[in-house]
C-alpha cells in the first residue's frame, strides 16, 4: 500500500473514531436533558420577577433550591452619572428590558411558561413607578399562562434567602440592610415577622451613597465605577477613622431603633469646614477623604452592631430565639460591605450566636430571592393568587 494511500485509510480511521465519540457525548447529553426534565417534572418550578428600584431582575428556580436559570439588567451606571436614582428614568429602563431579561432566565432554564407553577413577583416596598413595571408585566404574563401568582415581600424575600444555602430552621433574628431600609426582626416563619426595630429617617445604604456624592467620590481615580457605598468602603481602607469624631446616633434611647440622618448632617458639616480651610469649591477632592470615609463607615458600622447587639439580649430576655444555636442572618445591599459584617461578627461572638450572610451577589436585588421567597411559599400553600384583579403594589 502506498504511504498516500494508508494516510487516507488512518484519516478515515480517526474521523469514524470522532464521529462514533460525538455521538455518544451527544446521546449522553440526550440523556442528561431527559434526567433533567423528568425530574422538573416532579418538582414545581417558579418564576421571581424583581423591579423594587433600579434593577430588572428575573429567575427561574425548582423548589429544591436549584437556580435553573437567571438574568438581571443593573441601572447603576446611569444612575451613577446622574448623581442618584431618578424614578421615571428607573421606570423607563425597566420597561425597556423587562421582557428580554425575563426571556433569557426562561431560556437559560430551559423551561417553557407552561411549565411553571407561579410566577413570584416583588409588590412592595420599592419606587412605586419601578414596582408598578414588574407588577404590569407579571400580570399580563400570568393572564396570558393562566398561572397563580405569588405577590412578594421585598425585604422578606432578603431576610429567607440565606435558608436557600444553609438549612437555618425557625426562628432566627435577622437584620436587613440596604439603600432604601434598616430593621430588625425575629423571622418566625415564612409570613411571620416580629418587627424589633427600623429606621426612624434614612436607611444606612442612602447616607453611604449620599456622602459619597458630597465627596465627589465619582472624581476619585479609583471611585469612578463604583456606587457611593462601594467607594466609601474602598476608600477608608486607607483612612484614619480617628481622625474625625463623629456622635454616634441614638446614644439615650433604649430600643432597637435605628437613625442616619443626624450622622449625615454631621458629616456634611465637616465636609463644608473642610472645604473652607483647604481652599477648594464643591466638586473637588478633599486631602482628607480616605479619613472622612473610614470615620463614617466606622459610625455607621458601630451603629448597626450596638443595635444589633441590644436586640440579641432582648430576644434572649424574652425567650424569642432557640437557647442554643441561636442565628442572626444579615442580608440587604449593606451586608456586601465587608467592614460591617466584621463588625458583626464581633457582636455575635460575643453573644454566641452563629453570624449567617448570603454571597454578595445575593445580597443585592436580584430575581433569586424573589423566585426563593416564592418556593418557600409555595411549599406551604401561603399568598398564591389565582386571581389578581385587586392586586396592587405598596411602596412603602
Amino acid at each position: 500500500m502506498s504511504p498516500l494511500l494508508s494516510l487516507s485509510a488512518t484519516f478515515r480511521s480517526i474521523h469514524i473514531r470522532s464521529t462514533s465519540i460525538l455521538n455518544c457525548v451527544s446521546e449522553l447529553r440526550r440523556r442528561q436533558i431527559k434526567n433533567v426534565f423528568s425530574n422538573r417534572q416532579l418538582c414545581r418550578l417558579v418564576l421571581g420577577i424583581e423591579t423594587s428600584c433600579d434593577d430588572t431582575a428575573a429567575a427561574v428556580m425548582d423548589e429544591t433550591g436549584s437556580i435553573l436559570g437567571e438574568s438581571l439588567y443593573s441601572q447603576k451606571d446611569v444612575h451613577l452619572k446622574a448623581g442618584g436614582i431618578i424614578p421615571p428614568v428607573a421606570q423607563r429602563l425597566h420597561r425597556e428590558h423587562i421582557a428580554r431579561v425575563t426571556q433569557e432566565a426562561l431560556d437559560m432554564s430551559g423551561v417553557a411558561p407552561s411549565d411553571l407553577s407561579a410566577v413570584a413577583t416583588t409588590v412592595k416596598p420599592g419606587l412605586a413607578l419601578s414596582l408598578g413595571v414588574g407588577l404590569d408585566y407579571s400580570i399580563k404574563f400570568i393572564q396570558q399562562h393562566k398561572k397563580p401568582f405569588i405577590p412578594i415581600h421585598h425585604m422578606e424575600a432578603h431576610a429567607l434567602t440565606v435558608r436557600m444555602i444553609e438549612p437555618v430552621q425557625f426562628p432566627f433574628l435577622v437584620l436587613l440592610v440596604s439603600g432604601g431600609h434598616c430593621l430588625l426582626a425575629v423571622a418566625k416563619g415564612v409570613d411571620d415577622f416580629l418587627l424589633l426595630g427600623k429606621s426612624l429617617d434614612e436607611a444606612p445604604g442612602d447616607i453611604l451613597d449620599k456622602v459619597a456624592r458630597r465627596l465627589s467620590l465619582i472624581s476619585h481615580p479609583e471611585c469612578s465605577t463604583l456606587s457611593g457605598g462601594q467607594a466609601i468602603e474602598h476608600i477608608a481602607k486607607q483612612g484614619d477613622r480617628l481622625k474625625f469624631s463623629l456622635k454616634l446616633p441614638m446614644g439615650q434611647h433604649s430600643d432597637c431603633n435605628f437613625s442616619f440622618s443626624g450622622l449625615r448632617t454631621q458629616v456634611i458639616h465637616i465636609i463644608h469646614k473642610k472645604e473652607g480651610e483647604e481652599g477648594i469649591p464643591m466638586g473637588q477632592l478633599l486631602s482628607c477623604v480616605n479619613d472622612i470615609a473610614a470615620a463614617v463607615q466606622y459610625t455607621v458600622a458601630s451603629h448597626i452592631a450596638k443595635r444589633t447587639h441590644r436586640a440579641i439580649l432582648f430576644c434572649k430576655a424574652k425567650g424569642l430565639l432557640p437557647q442554643n444555636s441561636a442565628t442572626l442572618v444579615v442580608s440587604g445591599g449593606v451586608a456586601s460591605n465587608q467592614y460591617i459584617r466584621k463588625t458583626l461578627k464581633i457582636v455575635t461572638d460575643s453573644t454566641d450566636l452563629t453570624l449567617l450572610c448570603p454571597p454578595a451577589k445575593l445580597c443585592t436585588d436580584n430575581g433569586v430571592m424573589i423566585a426563593w421567597n416564592g418556593i418557600e411559599r409555595l411549599r406551604e400553600g401561603k399568598g398564591i393568587l389565582n386571581h389578581v384583579e385587586n392586586i396592587c403594589y405598596e411602596p412603602k
